[in-house]
């Protein structure tokens, strides 16, 4: 199979240096006009390496067709267009470390920060190999442009190789599935797969088939505005009992800081608001469906127990589903893992057996009737300035894609 390293490092950087934030405030689809210039260079390179049936649609999704030659089921390989709004990514300058030594990096616009192996072990791993980051005052955005180069590099293989043996494949590009609204309710239909992949994970070798369920959870606390010159006994400050719902939420024990593996989580994401009205916006992470309900009922449970001490203040609770976790449909038809954990043996690496602590757009496609396992990528420390890949990892993922199609095939 040939070397793919320098397509995937001149596609990852081309790509990484484009803004495509998704914002969880608008309502727009997509949320941002700024991911259309990612959706819009996938149409023109899609164009460009021959590829068939290429739409845009009304939602902001690409898909598009690589024509089978070969017996098998229709097969979906996904990538989303959209970099998280947690952390800068306006004005990425990715820059690539080729053979890496193994020492610390450090990044040119952030002479404080240190990319240390001691603190990252996977980092440990990779000396000689070719890392990708960004300069140190943004993230890179390889989650999930590292599996947008990992797609096209493949589709454009497959598209040039005409006598490699695979079924008919479908390639998609969402936006907004950062902020959990990358699947819209036409795109099983419109995508028309058996069964699809999102390549959108982390360690190299990872098949996942497991990730968090998720709500989210909106408190509005309405306090009582009045002059503060007049308010004795009259103010009611919603600043304070929002700081007071924050606090009396578990610190200690249902955070993401203070949980780990199958530990589920209560995140406070943003707090916006005035003395007279405070919103506060929390996401709800479990592995199962009953720890999911009990989170939001705790939730619920301290609002109406800080709302008891102040009567005249009033405070609504939202929980709107997110996504749920594969598994829950996997689980019944495990057959797109077990081929791509055979496609991994067959390129003579062992399949990892690990559980996402976060969703993928394959989560709300299973849950929709189409089963989509997550394939690695090789992306580490995703939605911060440390973030980093390493393109021999996405060259795998890429020859893993390959393999798939060909198995399918057989």
């Amino acid at each position: 199979m040939p070397d793919f390293d320098r397509e995937l490092e001149q596609r990852l950087v081309r790509y990484a240096a484009i803004d495509s934030q998704s914002d969880m405030d608008s309502p727009a689809q997509p949320s941002t006009a700024i991911q259309h210039a990612m959706l819009d260079l996938m149409v023109q390179e899609l164009q460009e390496i021959g590829a068939a049936e290429i739409t845009k649609t009304d939602y902001g999704t690409v898909i598009a067709t690589i024509p089978g030659n070969a017996p098998g089921p229709t097969i979906g390989f996904l990538a989303h267009v959209d970099t998280a709004p947690q952390f800068n990514a306006t004005g990425v300058k990715p820059r690539v470390i080729h053979g890496y030594n193994g020492g610390a990096i450090s990044f040119p616009d952030a002479p404080d920060l240190v990319l240390a192996p001691e603190d990252f072990p996977y980092l440990a791993t990779k000396i000689g190999e070719d890392i990708v980051t960004a300069s140190g005052l943004t993230l890179l955005g390889a989650d999930d442009k590292a599996g947008i180069a990992i797609v096209m590099t493949a589709a454009r293989h497959l598209l040039e190789n005409p006598e490699i043996p695979r079924p008919t494949i479908r390639v998609a590009f969402t936006p907004d599935e950062e902020i959990g609204r990358g699947v819209d309710a036409r795109l099983p239909k419109d995508l028309g797969v058996d069964f699809a992949y999102t390549f959108d994970g982390g360690d190299a070798g990872e098949v996942i088939y497991e990730t968090f369920s998720a709500d989210f959870c909106t408190v509005t606390v309405t306090g009582v505005s009045i002059h503060p010159g007049e308010a004795t006994c009259k103010l009611v400050n919603a600043i304070h009992l929002a700081s007071r719902i924050v606090e009396t939420l578990p610190q200690a024990t249902m955070t993401p800081e203070t949980t780990a593996d199958r530990e589920g989580f209560i995140h406070a994401v943003d707090m916006k608001g005035s003395a007279d009205q405070m919103v506060l916006r929390f996401i709800l992470r479990d592995f199962e469906r009953d720890g999911l309900e009990a989170k939001g009922a705790l939730v619920r449970q301290v609002c109406a127990a800080i709302a008891a001490t102040e009567p005249r203040a009033r405070i609504d609770v939202q929980i709107a589903s997110q996504y749920r976790n594969m598994r829950y449909w996997l689980e019944d038809d495990m057959a797109p893992v077990e081929l791509a954990r055979a496609a991994l043996s067959d390129l003579g690496v062992a399949p990892i057996e690990a559980v996402i602590r976060g969703g993928t757009d394959g989560s709300r496609l299973t849950e929709m009737g189409v089963p989509c396992p997550n394939l690695f990528t090789g992306m580490q420390n995703v939605h911060g300035p440390l973030e980093f890949v390493s393109v021999q990892d996405m060259a795998l993922a890429t020859r893993l894609m390959l393999q798939i199609a060909q198995r399918a095939s057989a």
